[in-house]
C-alpha cells in the first residue's frame, strides 16, 4: 500500500486530506484576492467619527477639573461639562472611606451652570465649590443632576501649615494633545503620584476657541483632572481674535477652570494668586495688562510673608527660542522678581527647555548682558516644553542646562528650608535637577545635580 496517498487520521480525528484541502483554498483565496488581510487588498477601515460627534456633550458629565478658588487647606472647586439639557447640576461630597456607606453621608452642594457656544455647538458648564472642608483630609465627590452621576472621584485638602509637597509643571501642551501629550502628563504622575497639582504655564491648547482641542486636552489628563488640582495661566494661543482685530481671552477659559479672582481688574482667573501649604504660588497673564500686573504684583510681594515663592507665567523673561524676545516683559517684571528674591519662576512659550542659575543678566537677553550681572537675587528662570511641537534652540551663555526637541515635566517639591527640582523627559529620564536652600538673610544656594547626558 502506498501510504503516501492514503489518508491518515490524526490524534485529533481530522484527515490529513482535510487539512490539505483547507490549506488549499485558503492559498488559492489568498492569491485569488478574495481575502482582505493580504497586503495591497481591500481594507474596509471605518470613517473616522466628525469632531462634532467625538466630543458632543451629553447628560453624562466629562471635562471634570478641580482647581481653586480659595484657601487649598478648606476649599476645593470643581467644574464639569454636560448637555445643555442637564437641569439643575449639582455635586456631592463626603469624607473618603473604605466603608462603601461612606455615600450615607454625603452632602449635597447645588452648581452654578453657565452656557457656552462653541465651533461645535452648545454645552452646560457647571462649578461647585465645596467650603468649610477640614484640612489634610481625604474626600470623596460625584458630581451630576441627581440622577445621572460621574463616578466617585477622591481628592485631598491641604494642609493649614507648611508641610512638605510635591508638584508637577507643564510647559505648552498645545499640539497633538491626544495622540502625543498624553503620554507626557500620564508618565509624570507616575513619577509623581501623589503630587499636589499641575502646573500649565500657558498654552494647553493651539486654537483657543476649537471645542476639539479642549477635548483633547482633557482626554489626555483623563480622571487625573479630577483628582488632581490644576493651576493653569493662559499663554497666547488662549488668545482669540475680536472682530476688531483686537484680541481676547478664550471664551472657553473661565467657563471652564474656576479659579482665584484676586488680581487686577479686567483678569480675574487669569492673573492670581494663592498659598500651598506655605509656598505662594503666583499665576499671571503675560498677553495683557503687563504695568497693571506689574503693580499688583509688587502689592502682592511686599506684603508675602511666606518662606517660598513661585511665580508662573507664558512668555519667558529670557527666552530660549531663536530669534525670540521679550523686552517689554522683563523691563516691566523682572526688576520686582528680583527684588523680592521670587525663588523660582516658571515658563514656556519657546518649545525649547533652558535653565538658568541665580546670576542672570540685568537686561538684556542676549550673552553680552553677562557682563552686567545683578548677584543679589538669586532668582532662577525656567522655560519648558511639554508637547510635541519643537522650535530651534538659541543658546544663552548665562543658563545652566539647555535642550531642543525634547517632551519634558517637571517634579518639584519643597521640604523646609529645600526645593528641589527634576526636569524628566516624556520617557522618564532625568535631563535635568537641582537644590535650592534657604540661607538666613542671603539669597539661596544653589546646589547642581545634573545628569550626565545631552544638553549645555
Amino acid at each position: 500500500m502506498n501510504h503516501l496517498c492514503t489518508p491518515q487520521t490524526t490524534h485529533t480525528g481530522f484527515h490529513l486530506t482535510g487539512r490539505l484541502v483547507l490549506s488549499f483554498l485558503f492559498v488559492t483565496a489568498f492569491a485569488s484576492g478574495d481575502c482582505q488581510a493580504h497586503e495591497g487588498g481591500d481594507h474596509h477601515h471605518a470613517k473616522p467619527p466628525r469632531p462634532a460627534e467625538v466630543y458632543r456633550p451629553t447628560a453624562i458629565p466629562d471635562r471634570v477639573v478641580l482647581t481653586w478658588t480659595g484657601d487649598p487647606a478648606t476649599t476645593q472647586a470643581v467644574t464639569w461639562r454636560t448637555s445643555t439639557d442637564v437641569k439643575g447640576a449639582v455635586a456631592e461630597i463626603a469624607v473618603a472611606s473604605a466603608n462603601p456607606k461612606f455615600t450615607k453621608a454625603a452632602s449635597s452642594v447645588s452648581a452654578t451652570s453657565e452656557n457656552l457656544v462653541s465651533d461645535l455647538g452648545e454645552a452646560s458648564f457647571h462649578t461647585v465649590n465645596f467650603t468649610d472642608l477640614s484640612p489634610e483630609t481625604k474626600y470623596a465627590y460625584r458630581v451630576g443632576d441627581g440622577e445621572t452621576w460621574s463616578e466617585w472621584f477622591h481628592f485631598t485638602t491641604a494642609s493649614s501649615e507648611a508641610k512638605p509637597f510635591s508638584f508637577i509643571y507643564f510647559g505648552d501642551a498645545q499640539n497633538d494633545l491626544r495622540s502625543m501629550w498624553s503620554r507626557v502628563i500620564r508618565e509624570a504622575h507616575s513619577d509623581a503620584p501623589k503630587a499636589a497639582f499641575f502646573l500649565h504655564a500657558g498654552d494647553l491648547v493651539n486654537q483657543a476657541e476649537s471645542d476639539a482641542e479642549w477635548g483633547e486636552w482633557f482626554y489626555a489628563g483623563g480622571f487625573l483632572n479630577g483628582m488632581i488640582a490644576s493651576v493653569p495661566v493662559p499663554g497666547n494661543h488662549e488668545q482669540a481674535k475680536n472682530e476688531d482685530g483686537t484680541r481676547r481671552l478664550s471664551h472657553h477659559w473661565r467657563p471652564t477652570f474656576a479659579l482665584p479672582t484676586n488680581g487686577p481688574e479686567g483678569l480675574e482667573e487669569s492673573c492670581f494668586t494663592f498659598v500651598y501649604q506655605g509656598v505662594r504660588i503666583i499665576g499671571m497673564n503675560s498677553n495683557t495688562m503687563l504695568d497693571e500686573q506689574a503693580k499688583w504684583l509688587e502689592e502682592v510681594l511686599a506684603a508675602n510673608q511666606c518662606h517660598w515663592t513661585i511665580c508662573t507665567f507664558h512668555h519667558p523673561v529670557f527666552s530660549t527660542g531663536e530669534g525670540r524676545d521679550n523686552e517689554e516683559l522683563r523691563v516691566r517684571w523682572k526688576p520686582i522678581l528680583d527684588r523680592y528674591r521670587v525663588d523660582i519662576v516658571l515658563q514656556g512659550h519657546d518649545h525649547t527647555y533652558g535653565r538658568t542659575g541665580l546670576e542672570t543678566p540685568t537686561e538684556a537677553n542676549v550673552p553680552v548682558g553677562v557682563n552686567q550681572r545683578d548677584n543679589q537675587t538669586g532668582t532662577v528662570y525656567v522655560v519648558s516644553v511639554s508637547g510635541p511641537k519643537m522650535y530651534d534652540l538659541q543658546r544663552q551663555e548665562f543658563m545652566v542646562r539647555q535642550t531642543s526637541d525634547t517632551q519634558l515635566y517637571q517634579i518639584i517639591k519643597i521640604d523646609g528650608d529645600q526645593l528641589t527640582y527634576e526636569a524628566r523627559t516624556a520617557v522618564g529620564d532625568v535631563f535635568d535637577s537641582f537644590t535650592l536652600k534657604k540661607q538666613p538673610g542671603k539669597i539661596n544656594q544653589l546646589l547642581e545635580t545634573l545628569p550626565v547626558g545631552d544638553g549645555q
